[in-house]
């Protein structure tokens, strides 16, 4: 998408704070941190928020997933744990239209998230 944010970093013509990549994925960490840890894991294919996951998405999901969880423990949240998060549309308070995980940890995280 020419617009999005997230798929100009994925192209390189945004620069980020890279923590992992593969063919399918790009971790780096948040430009605005609200945690000691707080990085940001999304697909390079371009889906518009959860709400669009296709059944071909599945394992490409799952992947997510399980790479937030290993990328968490490499950043020292092993032990204490870290939030996961997933915003979708508006209501949900996501503000880039492109699929992404927020994980956050480091330090105590109160609930509700304000």
């Amino acid at each position: 998408m020419d617009d999005c944010i997230f798929c100009k970093i994925i192209s390189g013509e945004i620069p980020s704070k890279k923590l992992y990549e593969d063919d399918e994925i790009l971790a780096f960490h948040d430009v605005s941190p609200q945690a000691p840890v707080h990085f940001l894991l999304i697909p390079k294919k371009h889906i518009r928020n959860i709400m669009e996951l296709g059944k071909d998405d599945v394992a490409l999901t799952g992947r997510m997933i399980n790479k937030a969880q290993e990328l968490a423990v490499g950043q020292g949240c092993g032990e204490k744990g870290a939030r996961f998060v997933i915003n979708c549309k508006s209501d949900g308070g996501q503000t880039v239209n492109h699929l992404h995980i927020h994980v956050l940890g480091g330090r105590p995280l109160d609930w509700p998230p304000g």
